[in-house]
Order: structure tokens, then C-alpha cells, then sequence
């Protein structure tokens, strides 16, 4: 274990340096397309005669099991690092598309993205049941925390849409899930569950996780605002994602709402009524460096899965369709709730198109993938989730800031009506 620890974090710290110093793509972005590159590289040798490097990668790489890691451990911690940056009264003010995007947005666009994943399947042939291209929209239906709170970082996007973005992105994960549980549950046991159980599931799974958080939040902001020691108090929040994250998973609540909620309190309370200007100076750069660090292991990840996952020229052909589908499906769930918001108060120029290009997908939507149940149906929808997060990262990750600095310039951004 401690082997496959130390070779990931010196290549992951070596493809860092790599981007950093030649090629100077966003932090993130830049350490998948590495790892993309080192892995293309290794299959050239091996199609070269020389094998040996690409098999010893593969067996380090195959070691990691990427679902675990990032749904029960790193997904908390990026979660927490990105709420706590996060003022709550921003977040207040765009409740309603926030709350509008991350629950009846991945409902529809879970809808939207079946359907059209079962039409595009067809076409090359493949059966590939109703139920699983449902199970395909849920687990590729929400936008992932991780790649767009890198990717706004860069953007010169305005608060108003920099706070829809980020709030829909850190708290639909727990519908996603809820959905996917849903769905999975019946794949495997062959029951539909009623409407009330299916309920009493997202009950469970969404408040319940909100609760958790907001109780263990406060309990641990209450702890800081006793004591003026910086270190104990940073120590204090690792042990509430550590300890939050194995609790939430043995009351088998959402984790990642439950991280959300304790860090805009802690963020927000904590930094406010609890932290000296000291405390706040080390808890930042202590969760900024943090979530850099796990960013890095986790894009590179992304990037070295290339290694173990079979693909075709038509996998590629239908993710590239099907990576278009969602961004229609995309624009089917934004495009009403901004418009009905525009009834109430104005929306900036723009709008509907950044938060349709935003909406990347990243490692959430993979190890979703990975928990299917073993058959052709999963090594199907895995390498084609793969190819469109693989797209999603490259293609709107790599040009969201373009688009954006485009819309703010334009003449009608001074038309903050408009859409």
C-alpha cells in the first residue's frame, strides 16, 4: 500500500511540474492531459516491442480502486475545501436556480439523457436495456464539483453566475446519487420500488445529509470558537471530513451534502465569529493546499484510466454524440429556470450559455460507472463515461474562460435583462 501511495504521488508530482513548467494549462485540465500523454506514451512503447513500463503502470494503477477513493474519501475532502470558500449569503440569494438545477435539473436531464443515450446506443447496434441508459443519464447528469470549482478559478465569470455554478455543482452530487441508488437497486434486485419508498430514500439520503452536517458543523465551530490555538483548531476540521465522512457512510446518509454543509459553516460562522486573523490565515492556505494536492491526484488519475479501459473508434463516435446530447439536455435544464427566474430579478447577459458550457463532467460521473454491476452493459457505459468526461474536460474546460470573457465584454452585457 505504501508502495502504490509513493509511486502515484512522484508521478502525479512529477506531470504537476511538467504542466507547470512547459506546457501552462490550468492546473487540473493540465495534469490529466500529462497523464494522458505519459499514457499514450507507454502504449506507443509497448506497441514498439517494449511492454514492460506500460504492465508494471497498469498494475500500480489497477491497484486503486477509484470508485472507493473518490466517492468515500477525497470526494469529502474537495467538497469541504470548496464550501468553505464559499459565502453563505451569496449562496442564499441564488437559491432558487441553485435549488432548481441540482434537484429537477438532474431529474430531467437523468430523463433527457436516457432517452437519447438508448437512440444514439441503437445505432451502433448495441441492446443496451431502458433501465441502464437511465442508470448511464443518472450517473452522467451531474456537473462535478471538483472540475469546475478548478476551472472558475481561472474564469473572470461575475458573482451572480460564479455562485450558481458552484452551488449547483456542490450540492447535486446527492441527487445524482440518490437517483443512481435508485436505479441500481432495481437493476440488481428486479423490483421497482413504490413512490413512497423512492421518496423516503431521497429523504433520507439528501435532509438526512444536511442535518449531519449542519450538526457536526456547528458542533466543531463551537470548539473552535473556544480556543485561540490555530493548530488544534485546523486539526479540528480534518478530523470533522475524516470522522463526518465515516459517520455519514455507517447512517448511510449523503456524505458529500453532509461535507457541503459543514463547510459553509465553518466557512462562513467559523470564519467570521470563531477565527483570528492567524487561524484564518492557516486554515485557508492549509485547505488550499489540501485541495490542490488532491486535484492533482485525482485528474491524474483520470488521465492514467486510460490504461485499463478498452476502446474502439465507435466508442468514441457515440461518446462524442452522446457528449453533445448532454449539452442539449443541458441547455433543457437551465434554459426554464433562468427564464423563470428572470420574472424576479434581472440575470446577467449570458447566462443560459455559460451555465449550459459550464456544466462539466468529471470523476463523479467514473466512479458512478464503476459501481455497476460487472456484465457488457458496464464496460460499455464505463468507457463511453470515460471518453465524454475525457471531452467534457477538454473541450469546455479548456475554453468556459474564453467563452466567458467573451460574454462580458460583449455590448449587451450592459443588459443585465437579457439572456
Amino acid at each position: 500500500m505504501l508502495e502504490l501511495a509513493a509511486g502515484f504521488i512522484c508521478l502525479t508530482a512529477l506531470l504537476t511540474y511538467v504542466n507547470y513548467r512547459f506546457i501552462g494549462l490550468p492546473p487540473t485540465i493540465g495534469v490529466m492531459v500529462t497523464a494522458l500523454m505519459f499514457s499514450l506514451l507507454l502504449q506507443g512503447l509497448s506497441f514498439l516491442g517494449y511492454p514492460g513500463l506500460e504492465d508494471r503502470v497498469q498494475q500500480l494503477i489497477g491497484q486503486i480502486d477509484f470508485g472507493d477513493l473518490l466517492m468515500n474519501w477525497m470526494l469529502s475532502f474537495l467538497l469541504f475545501a470548496g464550501a468553505l470558500h464559499v459565502n453563505l449569503a451569496d449562496l442564499r440569494s441564488y437559491r432558487w436556480p441553485i435549488g432548481l438545477l441540482a434537484t429537477f435539473g438532474v431529474l430531467i436531464a437523468t430523463t433527457v439523457i436516457g432517452a437519447l443515450a438508448y437512440w444514439i446506443f441503437a445505432l451502433f447496434g448495441w441492446h443496451v436495456s431502458p433501465l441502464y441508459c437511465l442508470l448511464f443519464g443518472a450517473l452522467i447528469s451531474p456537473t462535478d464539483p471538483i472540475a469546475v470549482l478548478g476551472v472558475l478559478r481561472t474564469a473572470n465569470a461575475s458573482k451572480p453566475l460564479k455562485t450558481t455554478i458552484v452551488g449547483e455543482s456542490l450540492f447535486n452530487d446527492g441527487t445524482a446519487v440518490g437517483v443512481f441508488t435508485v436505479l441500481l437497486g432495481i437493476a440488481q434486485l428486479g423490483e421497482t420500488p413504490t413512490v413512497g419508498e423512492t421518496a423516503l430514500l431521497f429523504v433520507h439520503e439528501a435532509v438526512g445529509g444536511v442535518l449531519f452536517g449542519g450538526l457536526i458543523g456547528y458542533a466543531v465551530y463551537l470548539m473552535i470558537k473556544s480556543i485561540e490555538q490555530y493548530q488544534i483548531e485546523v486539526m479540528l476540521t480534518l478530523a470533522l471530513v475524516i470522522g463526518g465522512s465515516a459517520m455519514a457512510s455507517e447512517l448511510h446518509v449523503s456524505g458529500p451534502i453532509a461535507m457541503v454543509v459543514a463547510g459553509l459553516i465553518i466557512g462562513n460562522l467559523g470564519r467570521n465569529l470563531a477565527m483570528n486573523d492567524m487561524t484564518r490565515r492557516y486554515m485557508d492556505g492549509f485547505w488550499e493546499l489540501l485541495d490542490d494536492m488532491l486535484n492533482a491526484l485525482l485528474f491524474a488519475l483520470i488521465g492514467m484510466e486510460l490504461l485499463l479501459l478498452p476502446f474502439s473508434w465507435q466508442h468514441l463516435i457515440a461518446a462524442s454524440l452522446l457528449a453533445a446530447a448532454i449539452l442539449l439536455s443541458r441547455f433543457v435544464t437551465v434554459a426554464p429556470a433562468i427564464l423563470l427566474l428572470r420574472r424576479w430579478r434581472k440575470v446577467p447577459h449570458g447566462t443560459i450559455r455559460i451555465l449550459t458550457w459550464g456544466g462539466l463532467r468529471g470523476g463523479v460521473s467514473v466512479a458512478l460507472a464503476l459501481a455497476l454491476p460487472t456484465g457488457p452493459e458496464r464496460d460499455l457505459l464505463l468507457s463511453i463515461t470515460y471518453i465524454v468526461v475525457l471531452l467534457s474536460i477538454l473541450l469546455q474546460g479548456l475554453t468556459i474562460g474564453k467563452l466567458v470573457h467573451a460574454v462580458t465584454r460583449s455590448p449587451q452585457a450592459k443588459e443585465p435583462a437579457e439572456h
